[in-house]
């Protein structure tokens, strides 16, 4: 007779704004709980810490994964001149929100352009490392509450599939929020969603076998960070590397042009350091990011090419997409797509 599955969840207190936290070890108690099960599905629930893909991490192990991210830190340096981070002109938020809100658009950019998931399924083996990383822990001086979610499971089935048109505009560079209520998407999916029956599962959103040019994430939809931020980043993948070094080499009278020479070299600089100091020097963790880190954004990005939602009980009782409070499905294109459309195929799966 199966097991019926085991849904926990684990809450974290950061040490520092950047760490990398080893769930197995750091919950070990939970996980001898989780024993019984051959796999587990971890979920988070924010958009500035989360998961490496399994395939990703399972190749640098725990120690290539801070190098790896750092190279994308490297990347957004804190305090660039990041529109997101420019509370007075957030119109999402209140004064009292201003008031306590990180400027974490560095954070943001790490997660998206590093590949980083909020829902990934792993076998549940004690040497199979699970690495929760975390990018914006610390704000004005205090931990943040940070929440993630173990599900241990016997079995994943498929229960349906659908494929979805997603319309998109004629501009190269755009970013379309799935959950916008006006393409209909959400209440299409969890109609499906209500019809299946599944009480936990997935459901993975993967971009159609024609569709190149173009990435799916999990993020907060926040206009500045989407419209601004994030084009810069595809127009220009080290434009606020080479806007931090502006700044420090403001006395030498740096220019635009050396100014962006002076962030490839310190980017390169900071990433063979942090190689050598592990020596991970033509290691694994060295060729991904040699791959990773090629232009143009295509290939600079290591943006996903599917993403997962959680399907589970809600805090109300109800089964349904569950999602952090900033969450959102995230279809970003660097090229203009043929005809204004987008082609999605959405996996309903279930946990049993």
């Amino acid at each position: 007779m199966a097991v019926e599955p085991l849904d926990l969840t684990l809450e974290l207190a950061p040490r520092s704004r950047f760490e990398v936290v080893e769930l197995r070890s750091r919950f070990r108690a939970e996980h001898d709980a989780l024993a019984a099960y051959p796999r587990c599905l971890y979920w988070s629930a924010h958009t500035t810490a989360g998961f490496l893909d399994r395939s990703i991490s399972h190749r640098l192990r725990p120690a290539g994964v801070p190098p790896y991210v750092d190279a994308f830190r490297t990347m957004f340096p804190e305090g660039a001149g990041y529109e997101h981070d420019q509370l007075e002109r957030r119109l999402d938020l209140d004064a009292g929100q201003r008031a306590v809100e990180p400027r974490n658009a560095d954070s943001h950019l790490a997660f998206i352009a590093g590949g980083l998931r909020s829902c990934v399924t792993h076998p549940n083996r004690p040497d199979e490392a699970v690495c929760f990383v975390e990018l914006d822990g610390v704000s004005s001086g205090r931990p943040r509450r940070r929440q993630t979610r173990v599900i241990g499971f016997t079995t994943e089935t498929t229960v349906e599939r659908v494929r979805l048109a997603v319309p998109v505009s004629s501009h190269p560079i755009d970013s379309i929020n799935l959950k916008d209520p006006r393409l209909g998407l959400l209440e299409q999916l969890a109609d499906l969603v209500r019809r299946s029956g599944a009480a936990r599962g997935r459901l993975v959103l993967t971009l159609g076998d024609g569709e190149r040019h173009s990435g799916l994430t999990v993020n907060e939809f926040e206009t500045l960070l989407m419209q601004y931020d994030l084009a810069e980043v595809l127009r220009n993948p080290l434009r606020f590397a080479a806007e931090k070094s502006r700044h420090a080499l403001a006395n030498l009278r740096a220019v635009p042009g050396k100014a962006r020479d002076y962030a490839k070299y310190d980017f390169v600089r900071v990433l063979n350091s942090g190689l050598d100091s592990l020596g991970l020097r033509g290691s694994v963790v060295e060729r991904l990011l040699a791959r990773t880190l090629a232009v143009p954004a295509a290939r600079f990005f290591r943006m996903q090419r599917s993403i997962s939602l959680l399907v589970a009980t809600r805090p109300d009782g109800s089964v349904g997409f569950v999602e952090g409070p900033y969450q959102s499905p995230i279809l970003v294109q660097w090229r203009r797509a043929p005809r204004e459309t987008r082609t999605l195929e959405a996996t309903l799966t279930e946990l049993r």
